[in-house]
């Protein structure tokens, strides 16, 4: 491993000594570019410590990225279509990456560049992955109807079920409990228990496909997000997981797809914030409560912004199509942002650094 990552911080630092003199204006002069996590569109984003972050996306690599240092310091290869979601156990350094090559595989950073269990099954592409509190089982759902139950330490399937047109696109274990949220293309939301494999609810559907779900961490709400075209649909929603089917807010404002959602980590006394991104190439920030835009951050030319994965209360790590990964720093204020891209709203968000 340490002659691996030598190897990666020596390139890292030739890259970043190499583009040293490649800003190409005022804003991006603000930005320390680092070596690319990826070649191509990434479509996951999802964090491993509070320094490295994993992601995945067309070039099929799992890569393990120091955000802080700036340099790579793994990358998997073992899919053979592009990685479309990867995340993390917490306190471990157990990676799962789903891929439309209809695979699980599941890595370990302290075990080498093999993936050490495979969970096959799936006729289509996957699309959802959680893990139970206790790491013990695995969630996955797929575009082929199916939500199938694993137990992680033999890869077998234990419960399966198929729900005509639900084709998954996100699925959530909500925290120290035994239930689970999947998001469908069939507009609707259910949430199901771990315990008989059978939807519990199913929440009033949507005008749009929902592209994506989080949990808060106390696991009282829900929040998803819709696609959706010229302003139409577009939202986000904050739904009561005490009371199913409860909407209590929308949060509006994007143009196209919003394609994340995510809570923020919050410091006490703080505002209750969460995070959005969209193919409108932009990310905001909204009040949880209100649903008043905190802050919007346009990233002209990066393409749809797929994936979010907040670190704390103050640094986002943002996945697009056309320009890798972003760092961005969330800072109250009213003061001009030294970063890149365009910036509204009373919260200062910048893009510190691209990889």
């Amino acid at each position: 491993m340490g002659k691996l990552q030598s190897k990666f911080r020596k390139r890292s630092e030739l890259y970043r000594a190499s583009q040293g003199e490649k800003a190409d204006n005022a804003f991006d002069s603000q930005v320390v570019q680092y070596e690319p996590a990826h070649h191509g569109s990434i479509n996951t984003v999802t964090n491993l410590s509070p320094d490295l972050c994993v992601s995945g996306g067309t070039d099929q690599a799992v890569v393990v990225y120091d955000w802080k240092q700036g340099r790579m310091c793994q990358s998997f290869q073992g899919h053979n279509r592009e990685v479309t979601k990867a995340i993390c156990y917490p306190g471990s350094t157990w990676i799962f990456s789903a891929s439309r090559d209809k695979t699980v595989l599941m890595w370990d950073l302290n075990q080498g560049d093999e993936h050490i269990q495979e969970f096959c099954g799936h006729e289509l592409v996957v699309n959802g992955l959680a893990i139970s509190p206790d790491g013990r089982k695995l969630c996955t759902g797929s575009r082929d109807n199916w939500m199938c139950l694993w137990d992680i330490e033999s890869a077998k399937c234990e419960q399966r079920h198929n729900i005509s047109r639900n084709l998954v696109t996100h699925v959530c274990w909500v925290p120290a409990s035994s239930s689970v949220v999947q998001t469908s293309e069939d507009k609707t939301i259910r949430v199901w228990d771990s315990r008989t494999w059978q939807v519990t609810n199913t929440f009033p559907a949507k005008q749009y496909i929902q592209t994506h779900c989080d949990v808060s961490p106390n696991g009282h709400y829900l929040v998803s997000s819709s696609n959706g075209f010229g302003g139409q649909g577009c939202e986000a929603t904050l739904w009561d997981l005490r009371q199913p089917g409860c909407k209590v807010v929308e949060y509006r404002g994007h143009l196209q797809t919003t394609a994340c959602c995510m809570f923020l980590p919050m410091t006490p006394g703080d505002t209750v914030r969460v995070a959005t991104s969209s193919h409108d190439s932009s990310v905001k920030i909204w009040d949880q409560n209100t649903a008043v835009c905190l802050g919007t951050l346009a990233l002209d030319g990066a393409g749809p912004l797929v994936s979010l994965a907040p670190s704390d209360s103050t640094n986002l790590l943002c996945a697009s199509f056309n320009n890798g990964l972003h760092h961005i720093q969330l800072d109250q204020g009213s003061h001009q942002a030294q970063g890149s891209g365009a910036v509204s709203g009373g919260l200062d968000i910048k893009v510190v650094a691209r990889f």
